[in-house]
């Protein structure tokens, strides 16, 4: 299997799966969404050049230091930098999956109520908890530790923007909680159980030594399944926030914040 066959069967086959489902929920659904089709379309392609744009770097410097390579022989041969063209083709597909089925899931149904009261520490807490990971992961890079270095790079690179959401949105992620977290759950495990096939027939492999090289089933690096429990919760957190109501009302109060520090400011160099 060529990792364009293995795109093909795992990846595009579902995401056309997901498209037919949900175009056929639109035209059923009563109630409608809570959000309009065209800026659904909108916000996965935005994910998708958000997608492109962050892992090219990150990525093209893991094979360019050997924390995985490719089988040449399963690739097309075309290379960007240091990373085939079949990688940035799972880059663009992953977003569209994941949030395709985070769609499915939301459908027209509001979050779960009750947590008005409590949104502030519920920002401040879980992004001190990320923060505190990134931390590690930090401390892990700069002592060198050779095992570590997959999983240091991997939070590293994943903690700061999902940080960025959690402080503008943990709450409000709270209250979809439900479809966000099978959203995380079931993604994560499928693209897990694809990868460690496609690790078994030798498309990629990852660098034992630079790994932790703790393997689940006995194939898969626990690197990997963290991989996709990071890049789908970056996809899951920041479609649920762009799609949410409740993120237009904060975004709203913010700026007017804003305005009006601006406009004390301006008064007081006024005077």
């Amino acid at each position: 299997m060529t990792y364009f066959g293995f795109l093909a069967r795992f990846l595009l086959v579902p995401i056309l799966l997901f498209a037919l489902l949900l175009a056929i929920r639109w035209r059923r659904s009563r109630p409608q969404p809570f959000w309009s089709k065209e800026r659904a379309i909108f916000v996965i392609l935005l994910h998708v050049a958000i997608a492109l744009l962050y892992t090219t770097p990150w990525d093209n410097y893991l094979v360019a230091t050997g924390v995985w390579w490719y089988d040449p022989a399963l690739v097309s041969g075309l290379i960007i930098g240091w990373v085939p063209i079949e990688e940035y083709t799972f880059f663009f597909l992953q977003p569209i999956l994941t949030s395709l089925f985070l769609l499915l899931l939301l459908g027209g149904r509001a979050g779960e109520p009750g947590l008005e009261g409590g949104g502030t520490s519920t920002r401040l807490g879980a992004t001190a908890i990320a923060g505190a990971l990134w931390l590690a992961a930090v401390v892990i890079l700069l002592l060198g530790w050779q095992p570590g270095t997959y999983l240091g790079l991997e939070l590293g690179w994943a903690l700061p923007p999902i940080m960025l959401q959690l402080i503008f949105g943990a709450d409000i992620l709270w209250r979809y909680r439900r479809p966000v977290l099978l959203s995380l759950l079931l993604p994560t495990l499928y693209l897990a159980a694809a990868d460690a096939l496609a690790i078994t027939v030798g498309i990629w492999t990852i660098d034992p030594a630079q790994s932790l090289h703790l393997l689940l089933l006995g194939v898969l690096p626990l690197e990997e399944l963290l991989f996709f429990l990071l890049t789908n919760t970056l996809i899951v957190f920041g479609v649920t926030l762009s799609l949410a109501p409740e993120s237009t009302q904060r975004l709203r109060d913010l700026r007017s914040r804003v305005s009006s520090v601006q406009s004390r400011l301006a008064r007081k160099m006024a005077v």
